[in-house]
């Protein structure tokens, strides 16, 4: 839109044209999700107004969901939200690919450790047991939706690493070790900041909070064989209890 494309007189507050055009690049894809758009000073140059006007364009498309006003950062087109059931047999890749989205993950840190006090409570060890711990990078169309620790039991599982490292697939590194089907047992979910670790894999400003999902699933015998602590990106992810 140029100058002349904001209608003087026509009864149609200037802010309105300007929530208008903006709507509609971000219909089209002008401006795509996750995208920082210019400055006020530059949209009200460009429509030839003045800053309160364009802010007032702004706070309407942010009270719609469609952006994020973050205080010191900018403005920024909202993420497409991902519809993320969690259910009695949650898998990550087939959730995203129902929605017509490409699935993918990345290993961030593998190692064998002694087992803190809580996750040998979650999977019913003894306190020091060796287990294993994945660090995970969970993507929908390369854009970053979740970070997650994993750990497993090391004497059950013990080639799930190299597996998973060359499948990406948690679900093919149990099934490699006969675990071909296993089901969520519990869920608890809670919103705090992210870390600074977290908030750059995420992509995210520290200030956007997570929603942390802690899970246990268990195999055919209801015997603990995962627990999770993941890591949502807020604004990308609604979180659906299925159970």
């Amino acid at each position: 839109m140029t100058v002349s494309e904001i209608e003087r007189g026509s009864g149609i507050a200037a802010w309105r044209q300007i929530e208008t055009r903006l709507r509609r690049e971000l219909t089209d894809g002008t401006l795509q999700p996750g995208q920082q758009i210019p400055t006020e000073s530059h949209l009200s140059r460009r429509f030839g107004v003045n800053r309160h006007t364009v802010r007032r364009a702004l706070l309407a498309l942010a009270e719609e969901g469609l952006l994020s006003i973050e205080q010191g950062r900018g403005t920024f087109v909202r993420d497409q939200v991902i519809e993320y059931p969690i259910g009695r047999r949650t898998r990550f890749s087939e959730i995203i690919a129902a929605q017509d989205h490409e699935p993918s993950g990345r290993l961030v840190a593998a190692e064998e450790i002694a087992a803190p006090a809580e996750v040998a409570r979650r999977l019913k060890l003894r306190k020091g047991v060796r287990i294993l711990r994945l660090e995970t990078l969970n993507l929908s169309d390369g854009v970053p939706i979740g970070i997650a620790s994993n750990w497993f039991p090391a004497r059950r599982f013990p080639a799930l690493i190299e597996v998973f490292s060359r499948t990406g697939s948690i679900s093919a590194a149990l099934a490699h070790h006969g675990v071909e089907d296993y089901r969520r047992a519990w869920t608890g979910l809670v919103a705090r900041l992210p870390s600074r670790q977290d908030a750059d894999l995420l992509r995210q400003a520290p200030s956007r909070p997570v929603l942390v999902a802690q899970s246990i699933n268990v195999d055919a015998d209801d015997r603990p064989i995962q627990f999770s602590r993941t890591r949502f990106a807020g604004e990308r992810v609604e979180v659906e209890l299925r159970h």
